[in-house]
């Protein structure tokens, strides 16, 4: 059992937040303030083991935190949960810096930084790994939910913080080989600037449940 900090209470972090706690995870879901509507009524839902609070409540109870909210917002909610309540601690950086969905989509930054990597330096002590962006949240925490193998992606600075990210993933389904560390936290920008290809596929394909096989 590991305790999990949600920040954020939309479609992302409710779908985590829900498979973290019917895998067996102490989940606090954290909003901007302890009377989120969203996320009490979803702790009400949950039951033990569920719990919702502030950024700061939530990032105080996890050993892990799930950024989870809208990437133009994340500094702001993550500087509200707090540096002391994040140092040393794992946190998963599931978000995408969208500046803008047009058409086209734009993002900032993108290219030659990424949010991962701002989001790291804001906050040092924290061991930063981003995962999850590039897929709907159903795929997220589900993966056999799709026919096949298919892949996720790490991307981060601590091996040892990448290895606790893969166990989880491991939990919810996602074979160990199919969850493809990138490289450092520089990688990020590739994975978040992949979120331009998945919206033109989302488009063309008319859904958003698919996801990529890395293949040769």
């Amino acid at each position: 059992m590991t305790r999990i900090g949600v920040l954020g209470t939309g479609m992302v972090g409710t779908t985590l937040a829900s498979r973290f706690v019917e895998l067996g995870h102490e989940v606090v879901m954290g909003s901007r303030t302890a009377d989120n509507e969203a996320a009490n009524a979803w702790a009400a839902g949950q039951g033990a083991g569920a719990g919702a609070g502030t950024f700061a409540d939530a990032a105080r109870h996890g050993e892990v935190v799930v950024n989870a909210t809208a990437g133009a917002a994340s500094l702001a909610a993550l500087a509200a949960a707090g540096t002391d309540n994040l140092a040393g601690k794992v946190l998963i950086d599931v978000a995408n810096p969208i500046a803008g969905y047009g058409p086209p989509v734009v993002l900032d930054p993108a290219g030659d930084d990424s949010l991962a990597e701002r989001i790291q330096r804001e906050f040092p002590g924290t061991r930063v790994v981003k995962a999850l962006n590039t897929m709907t949240a159903a795929v997220m925490v589900r993966p056999e939910s799709l026919p096949g193998q298919h892949d996720a992606f790490l991307a981060g600075d601590d091996p040892s913080a990448k290895a606790s990210v893969q166990s989880l993933l491991v939990e919810m389904g996602w074979p160990a080989g199919c969850v493809r560390d990138v490289g450092g936290i520089t990688a990020a920008r590739g994975l978040e600037m992949y979120l331009v290809l998945w919206l033109s596929l989302a488009t063309s394909l008319g859904r958003y449940d698919f996801n990529i096989r890395v293949v040769g």
